[in-house]
């Protein structure tokens, strides 16, 4: 839940910050200088790009939040039993010794969104954000391609 508040206070803080911009971006604009105009587009153009950031950063959360409801219903969430920092990383030492497992599980059956949702979450714990979410996203798209 202390998550789920953090991801609305700065989904809110951020549309904010994007209103704001977006009224000095009219602003510009109709200030009828050419250097403000060119300004005022630069400054209608980033919000667009910041929202779509947003509502693409939401929908993977969401969308993750569903697949580890549903491994947590069927019973195959993997167990975090990792010794973790007080921050509560886990030690990457200890996540690397977990993660051929789950690489070889989805080596074994490469269709399984589960096996691929595992595995993003044993990147995630060895600290390879970018591989996580490639594997995060692999899993979700084999998700939906089964229904």
């Amino acid at each position: 839940m202390k998550g789920r508040i953090a991801v609305v206070v700065m989904a809110l803080l951020l549309v904010f910050y994007l209103v704001l911009v977006g009224w000095r971006a009219v602003l510009f604009v109709q200030s009828g200088d050419p250097v403000g105009i060119l300004i005022g587009v630069a400054l209608i153009v980033l919000p667009i790009i910041g929202a779509w950031a947003l509502v693409r950063e939401i929908l993977f959360g969401l969308r993750c939040e569903r697949l580890v409801t549903q491994l947590d219903a069927e019973g195959e969430l993997p167990v975090n039993d990792l010794p973790s920092r007080p921050s509560g990383r886990p030690y990457r030492e200890a996540a690397d010794a977990q993660f051929p497992g789950y690489r070889d599980a989805v080596d074994a059956a490469p269709e399984d969104w589960r096996a691929w949702f595992r595995l993003g979450l044993a990147y995630d714990a060895s600290g390879d954000r970018r591989r996580a979410r490639g594997a995060l996203r692999t899993a979700m798209s084999l998700e939906k391609s089964a229904h």
